[in-house]
């Protein structure tokens, strides 16, 4: 399901990024007095009810500024505007209504899409001051809250859930799989595409960001159908400075949070994986998404100087969680073990789909409790009661415990790399959930 996009605009210093972080309950954003202190968005998934979306902040919207830096902020969070599908106009309720609101609300208007009238800082809540002189804006209701205490967040939160798209429903067709075609800018992520398909099916060019929307292409392999989402090349944050790609990067994160499998495409001829090679694995990986690595340019690389068991090990070494992350060494421009692409997408599918027995889940957690037993922590003795799988796609097992809070982090990675080393799992995610044993 595509998660629907909640964009928070309003002028200058109104507490959009204090907001923001509330919701988040993470200070995400920087959050400073002075005005314009948040320049480029910030983006991330927020969760209420049950209900899952991205929450994007903006920068604030400076009407007729000659300053280019509060040009190009405005122009931001007007792309922001452009690509939400619910809008929160922050205003102050302190300051009480400005000619700045009144402009920005007219654009809003004009948009066609929900409008949430938000009335911050409001600190003295329940009881509410200068917030109906914002009725005028037309945009409807006015919700006060105070995004510094808390106030009045959670009834806020639950009109923005009211007020989002209906949610799709999930497509369990085990044979039609969503790959997204994922990587760093300048790549081949569209070669291969166009290789697979044999045929130009994406814009290819050797000009890094060429491809800035996610493009859908669909092939039939072995009875599966496997619909291939060529995306925009993922950078840091820092690195994402226009609107345009600010919103490549968002578009590619939703694709990546729809994908079954995710293909991360890598430069064989860097010589090795670069932090953002893995940060955008390990971002596929986090979402539960399958994943395999494709090495392209492979075609490239003195044979002499480097194999490609050298350049697996090297990069297990330095990051030992690509143990469980499959490797193909592939060129776009020859087509070498290009097919393979499609063999591995498949069996990664399989293998995210797995179910293991009660039973065997049972023995092999027994095992390693009796390998390595679980420490004692604030006096207290850890024991694990029984596991089970409860999910798959990606493979979910609750373990329940007298001591759920008290487990340490080495612990749980040591229970996972064993059920890893019983079962594979090989190319996908394991969620590992902890149960107190002594509420069941």
């Amino acid at each position: 399901m595509s998660l629907p996009v909640v964009a928070v605009v309003g002028r200058p210093n109104v507490g959009k990024s204090t907001f923001f972080n509330r919701v988040l309950g993470k200070r995400l954003a920087i959050v400073d007095d002075r005005p314009g202190v948040t320049r480029d968005r910030n983006f991330a998934k927020a969760e209420w009810a049950g209900r899952r979306f991205f929450l994007v902040d903006t920068g604030g919207i400076i009407e007729k500024s000659d300053q280019a830096l509060d040009r190009q902020v405005r122009e931001q969070a007007m792309v922001a505007i452009d690509e939400a599908d619910l809008l929160l106009l922050v205003v102050d309720g302190k300051d009480g209504l400005h000619p700045i609101d009144e402009k920005v609300a007219d654009i809003l208007r004009k948009q066609g899409r929900p409008v949430i009238l938000v009335v911050n800082k409001e600190d003295s809540l329940p009881k509410i001051h200068g917030v109906h002189e914002f009725w005028g804006l037309g945009l409807g209701d006015p919700v006060p809250v105070s995004a510094v205490s808390g106030k009045g967040s959670g009834d806020l939160l639950d009109r923005i859930v009211a007020a989002l798209p209906p949610e799709e429903e999930q497509d369990d067709d085990p044979k039609r799989l969503r790959v997204a075609v994922i990587g760093k800018p300048n790549v081949g992520k569209s070669s291969i595409v166009n290789r697979l398909f044999g045929e130009e099916r994406s814009v290819v060019s050797d000009i890094s960001g060429t491809t800035r929307d996610p493009v859908d292409s669909q092939l039939t392999y072995h009875d599966h159908t496997l619909v291939f989402v060529d995306t925009a090349g993922l950078r840091r944050q820092s690195k994402v400075k226009d609107s345009v790609e600010y919103y490549s990067a968002l578009r590619t994160d939703r694709v990546v949070h729809d994908a079954d499998i995710c293909l991360v495409v890598v430069d064989a001829s860097e010589g090795e994986l670069h932090h953002q090679d893995v940060r955008i694995i390990d971002e596929a990986w986090q979402a539960g998404a399958g994943v395999g690595v494709l090495v392209n340019k492979w075609d490239l690389v003195e044979k002499d100087t480097r194999t490609a068991q050298e350049f697996l090990n090297a990069s297990v070494a330095r990051y030992p969680f690509m143990r469980w992350v499959p490797f193909l060494f592939v060129s776009a421009v020859t087509g070498q073990r290009l097919r393979k692409a499609l063999d591995m997408t498949l069996e990664i599918a399989e293998t995210r789909r797995s179910r293991v027995q009660t039973s065997e889940v049972n023995e092999v957690l027994q095992a390693l409790i009796h390998r390595q037993p679980p420490p004692v922590v604030s006096g207290r003795e850890i024991k694990f009661k029984y596991g089970t799988q409860v999910a798959d796609s990606p493979p979910t097992f609750v373990l329940w415990v007298n001591f759920p809070s008290g487990v340490p982090d080495h612990y749980l990675r040591y229970l996972l790399n064993g059920f890893r080393n019983a079962w594979g799992f090989s190319g996908t995610h394991i969620r590992l959930r902890l149960r107190d044993s002594s509420k069941s």
